[in-house]
């Protein structure tokens, strides 16, 4: 028997997400043999203790005798219990300075770390994450920064939405202005995006046609990939595993885009070494057409120059000033740039989202969680292991002791 313990969420501001619903934990314990899940309380998430008891699901303080716990954001280092194997998003694997204790503990208490974020099939996919509500949400706030900018509509914000039904509900009940959209990724952040907008009846366009678009009478998007906005410095075809390799052998051409886009959702991941989509030179430029910037990836200084700083949930929005450089209150001047960069998007529908996570987690890690796992998806996703780094995160030596 493995007993899972769901974790009480330790950061501040507590998140409202769950790695399984109420509903889910009961399935669980119903239809897959030898897995118990017991749930540690918390008044904040957005399912209550009750919600979890009344379908039989134990709620208990001590999770000492779990094997597996499961959370959603980083544990607190005082509530680490050794010698365990736990789920989170732990952000280090990018050596994140403010998390270089918690790797530290990890490994001194002999954890088993297994982290969401490099959980990945045999063909090096991610299959857990929230990166679709969080594509979602962010084209959702984006709508709602067009409309506030032009002062033609006033949507509820997202978290005051019971469910994403009916936040689809509210921007249905609007009629949006024909603007343009420029959506860059291809994963499944942008396939949100994409997704919210199909179930608005948006039309989606070529690339080729988004630049050559005349007057239009509807909004249109256009979802681009990488080879779109960048091409080879020698003119070579662009060949998409060169390019994740050595970025630095190719320039950006998202110029062509600027004329023709009336709001940016950033929604591709993004190399520090590949080229930006645009600089802050260029927002000055008399064809810098884009008014609204909804920076899904929220890489502060990223790809997107104007994200200057992460936003919230409470307050989602900000001017740049194109001509001062300058950081000013949202819609405070027509000719400003209105960014949204909220960093943690899917909180917004916490609900929605747990499920759906959930869900991915029952279909694709619980078998490999239990010992079904020819593919090696737990081992890899393993940061730390019997009080030392794994191999595949060796690099990660130096940084956990302090060398850089």
């Amino acid at each position: 028997m493995i007993k899972i313990g769901i974790l009480r969420e330790g950061k501040a501001p507590p998140d409202k997400r769950v790695p399984f619903t109420p509903g889910q934990c009961k399935f669980i314990k119903e239809s897959i043999p030898g897995v118990d899940v017991i749930v540690q309380p918390s008044p904040y998430r957005c399912f209550s203790d009750n919600d979890y008891k009344t379908l039989g699901v134990e709620v208990v303080e001590d999770l000492s005798g779990c094997d597996v716990l499961m959370g959603v954001k980083e544990v607190n280092i005082p509530d680490l219990i050794p010698g365990k194997t736990y789920f989170f998003f732990s952000h280090t694997i990018k050596k994140q300075p403010y998390n270089r204790e918690l790797l530290r503990a990890l490994v001194k208490s002999r954890i088993r770390m297994v982290d969401y974020e490099v959980l990945t099939d045999k063909h090096g996919n991610r299959i857990i994450g929230f990166g679709r509500f969080a594509g979602i949400v962010g084209a959702y706030n984006g709508l709602r920064a067009i409309g506030l900018k032009r002062g033609l509509y006033s949507l509820k914000p997202a978290y005051l939405c019971r469910n994403m039904e009916e936040m689809v509900a509210e921007l249905s009940a609007v009629k949006l202005p024909p603007v343009s959209i420029a959506v860059t990724g291809g994963g499944r952040v942008a396939g949100g995006v994409v997704e919210l907008f199909q179930r608005l009846g948006l039309e989606g366009v070529t690339p080729e046609q988004f630049v050559t678009l005349d007057e239009i009478n509807e909004p249109v998007y256009v979802r681009l990939d990488p080879a779109d906005y960048n091409r080879h410095r020698d003119g070579k075809t662009f060949d998409y595993s060169h390019f994740y390799s050595r970025p630095t052998e190719y320039e950006g051409t998202f110029h062509r885009f600027l004329p023709a886009t009336d709001m940016l959702i950033g929604a591709a991941y993004w190399d520090p070494s590949a080229p930006v989509l645009f600089s802050l030179e260029d927002t000055r430029r008399i064809d810098f057409r884009i008014s609204v910037i909804a920076d899904i990836t929220c890489d502060i200084d990223g790809s997107i120059p104007t994200t200057r700083r992460a936003t919230t949930i409470d307050d989602p929005f900000y001017d740049y000033d194109p001509l001062t450089g300058q950081l000013k209150d949202a819609f405070s001047k027509t000719d400003n740039i209105t960014v949204m960069a909220v960093d943690n998007l899917p909180c917004e529908l916490p609900v929605d989202a747990s499920a759906d996570f959930g869900m991915n987690l029952i279909d694709k890690v619980l078998n490999p969680l239990v010992g079904n796992d020819p593919d090696d998806i737990i081992g890899r996703a393993s940061i730390t292991a019997g009080g030392k780094l794994t191999t595949k995160f060796s690099y990660l030596q130096d940084f956990l002791d302090g060398l850089e």
